[in-house]
């Protein structure tokens, strides 16, 4: 057997967080290392689903304690019930670093993504549940609105259906503007640190739908560079900046996405299934977050795939371009669509009854 890599991982100062609906399995993460978690509906739908054993009995004494409750209601009843025992796993690395880590990301409803006042409503209501809950919001031109809004208010936001250098360099000064609000409140600013996802891993997945649409060939492996190059190229220009929001890496597809971005400046939330495959890895980890991508994948990439160019450059997108791009739209629908599969759980369990 191989000596645990994601500990290992945790000794060269990468920290990681555990991408599950199943506070157990954060539980296990944490053990190794982690030192956050996320979660969101589709998460939680897909925890109902797998582990009934734990979900159907939290159903079941919503129902007796809240009988004229809706299912949608049930359903964020739930979710509130398992983000707080998340974040209660998660109580012991927050105390220890003094409240900088040990957090888990709750997301906002993803129907709301074009309600600046929903979002921030619902984000009031999830940072109450506990000191350390961190909120989800999409980094779309509404969100990012709502992101500025949140961190003014004091809660740790983590930008989520985010893809691009664009998004995080336009959640990064939405950031800064709410910080800067939040200091003019008398807020301890220093201690909201917020989060910039990249899901590295959706990056790659448009792109081979564009080279499947279109009949693009690539030269084997090249696509799997994609999200990595975009991280990678995020990272310097945040890192040569200064600007604030911690980039955290996520959307796992393969070992690279988490091999090739390890470093001590970014965070990675890499779900239950590749963490525990990661954590057999053949090699070791190492501090390879600030070594180049292939230049001639690069080229390859640039020449072929105009969706590379928009997520890769500073310049790539502008607010208004967010919502329109490929892996926005995919993702998106991807939430809904499992955001409704939650509610249809929760309703067959509530019939049942």
């Amino acid at each position: 057997m191989n000596p645990s890599r994601m500990a290992q991982m945790t000794a060269l100062g990468a920290d990681w967080w555990n991408d599950s609906g199943v506070p157990a399995e954060l539980s296990e993460a944490v053990a190794l290392g982690a030192v956050g978690g996320t979660s969101n509906p589709v998460i939680v739908s897909q925890a109902v689903k797998a582990h009934p054993e734990l979900c159907h009995p939290i159903i079941d004494r919503l129902r007796t304690d809240f009988p004229a409750d809706t299912e949608e209601e049930t359903a964020w009843k739930l979710i509130h019930t398992l983000a707080v025992d998340a974040a209660s796993r998660l109580m012991p690395v927050f105390r220890a670093t003094r409240g900088e880590k040990g957090y888990l990301s709750a997301q906002v409803n993803p129907k709301y993504y074009p309600s600046f006042d929903l979002m921030v409503a619902q984000a009031t209501q999830l940072a109450a549940l506990a000191p350390n809950i961190a909120i989800k919001a999409p980094a779309t031109a509404v969100g990012i609105a709502a992101i500025e809004e949140m961190t003014a208010r004091g809660i740790r936001v983590n930008a989520t259906v985010s893809f691009s250098v664009a998004q995080a360099l336009a959640v990064s000064a939405a950031l800064e503007r709410g910080l800067a609000r939040a200091r003019a409140a008398g807020r301890d600013a220093d201690r909201i640190r917020p989060y910039i996802t990249l899901m590295i891993g959706r990056v790659d997945d448009q792109l081979k739908r564009v080279a499947e649409k279109e009949k693009i060939a690539v030269a084997p492996g090249v696509l799997d560079w994609a999200g990595i190059a975009v991280f990678k190229h995020a990272h310097r220009i945040f890192k040569s900046r200064g600007l604030p929001g911690t980039l955290l890496a996520a959307a796992y597809r393969h070992e690279g996405h988490w091999s090739q971005i390890i470093g001590r400046e970014v965070l990675q939330t890499v779900p239950y299934s590749w963490w525990t495959k990661f954590n057999a890895a053949a090699a070791a980890p190492e501090l390879t977050l600030e070594r180049p991508v292939d230049e001639a994948i690069l080229a390859e990439l640039r020449a072929k795939f105009p969706d590379f160019v928009r997520a890769h450059d500073a310049d790539g997108m502008a607010p208004a371009d967010f919502l329109g791009y490929g892996a926005t739209q995919h993702t998106l629908g991807q939430f809904l669509g499992g955001y409704d599969d939650l509610l249809l759980s929760v309703r067959s369990r509530m019939i049942r009854l």
